[in-house]
């Protein structure tokens, strides 16, 4: 029997105060962080049924307004306000306020998690701090309320798949076509409820923030967890912030994985999911043409400095078809964007650009397509009525190719728009 164990069985232990656990095991996880966002004031209700009279470790716990930012409505700025007062009365020690961007954007920049460590978040893309080396699960308000309460959570360890990155992403291919790729072939439930564990030459050339676009659409494919080997380029990036030690860790060769799964990047062409699932995913050649309402670029997937040079770089001189919305994920980003002159780029094009937050990515405002419209956004989900119109449909891409779709109107290649 091997005694290697997967990045989750070490991580797991460590959160549970443990020297080992196995796939399956039954244990209580004390998590380095527990995230909640505008759904905060929801889960203080929760928290005050149990009768606990304070959160027990306040210090960990780091709440972001970024849903619906600017409040859009009175019960949205009321929900904020409820929020701002408990931020207050608990002394919560990481609170981000409107404009600040996207939790899992500013506690990746903040460095609030650290590889090694465990995030529990109240929001399904915690698998996002997978890009660092960190355990992020999402779970469900009721648990949250459980762990201000007691600081701990009962979990069962999940199974581990590998899957490997062979190759070099050719010129206008991103994480995010290689992620597509996978919900393609291995389905939207392909990891459920399992540790998606990464490995390969093919990530060593991927940048910090390509990495982070991998674990976040894992939450697609159904995953408790996804995990990136974390290099010195990750360690360089948490560096100026991280206020703690840490140790990364990594799974022993040996490690006994359910799944093994190999994909050459360097083959792959741009992506598409069609509506209304994620892993309804074909080549950009096969929905080329399918003419386009809205290009949406932003969201915890796609709105980072990376994203938004490449879709300056396919706008620079040109001008947009159909409407364009841009939201940066951070204000960090959205600085770096203006000092770099991207928002110029944008403005110019004919784009409209947004408080940084997560805008109209699950429908609450900022950008919300009419009935009958087609929207082509840099997000990670297209469920029906995602964006908030039931009567509408969403195709996903990277944000070159939503941004060569608004100039055009239709959904197109990049690489036949760029100007040389």
């Amino acid at each position: 029997m091997s005694t290697g164990r997967t990045f989750a069985e070490k991580a797991l232990a460590r959160a549970a105060g443990l020297d080992d656990v196995r796939a399956g095991d039954l244990i209580d996880v004390a998590p380095d962080v527990m995230l909640s966002h505008d759904n905060s004031a929801a889960i203080r209700r929760i928290f005050e049924e149990t009768g606990a009279p304070r959160i027990a470790y306040p210090e960990r716990v780091a709440i972001t307004l970024d849903h619906a930012v600017p409040a859009p409505t009175t019960k949205h700025a009321q929900n904020h306000a409820e929020i701002r007062e408990w931020v207050r009365q608990q002394g919560i020690a990481h609170f981000y306020e409107i404009g600040r961007g996207i939790c899992h954007q500013v506690l990746s920049e903040e460095a609030v998690v650290l590889p090694g460590e465990t995030i529990f978040g109240a929001d399904s893309h915690t698998t996002h701090f997978g890009w660092m080396g960190a355990f992020g699960a999402g779970i469900g308000r009721t648990e949250m309320a459980a762990l201000w309460a007691t600081g701990e959570l009962w979990v069962r360890v999940p199974e581990a798949m590998r899957i490997t990155l062979t190759g070099t992403l050719p010129p206008w291919v991103t994480a995010k076509d290689l992620s597509l790729r996978l919900l393609g072939d291995l389905g939207a439930d392909g990891g459920l409820y399992r540790s998606v564990e990464f490995a390969g030459d093919g990530i060593v050339s991927l940048s910090v923030e390509s990495r982070m676009v991998i674990p976040n659409m894992m939450a697609e494919f159904g995953a408790k967890n996804a995990y990136l080997p974390p290099d010195e380029g990750v360690f360089e990036y948490l560096e100026p912030h991280r206020t703690r030690d840490y140790t990364p860790l990594y799974p022993d060769a040996d490690a006994v994985y359910a799944a093994e799964y190999t994909l050459d990047v360097s083959a792959l062409e741009p992506q598409i999911a069609r509506p209304h699932r994620p892993d309804r995913v074909v080549s950009l050649s096969e929905v080329a043409g399918q003419p386009v309402q809205q290009a949406f670029l932003g969201t915890c997937t796609n709105g980072r400095i990376e994203d938004l040079r490449a879709a300056a770089a396919v706008l620079r001189g040109q001008h947009v078809r159909c409407r364009m919305v841009v939201i940066p994920a951070s204000s960090q980003v959205y600085l770096q964007a203006a000092r770099e002159g991207l928002i110029e780029v944008f403005l110019e094009a004919g784009a409209a650009i947004g408080t940084p937050g997560c805008g109209p990515c699950m429908g609450n405002h900022m950008g919300i397509p009419a009935p009958g419209e087609v929207t082509i956004s840099s997000a990670n989900r297209n469920f029906r009525g995602r964006m908030g119109t039931p009567e509408s449909d969403v195709y996903l891409a990277s944000p070159a190719v939503v941004a060569a779709s608004a100039i055009c109107g239709q959904i197109a290649d990049p690489r036949e728009v760029v100007r040389e």
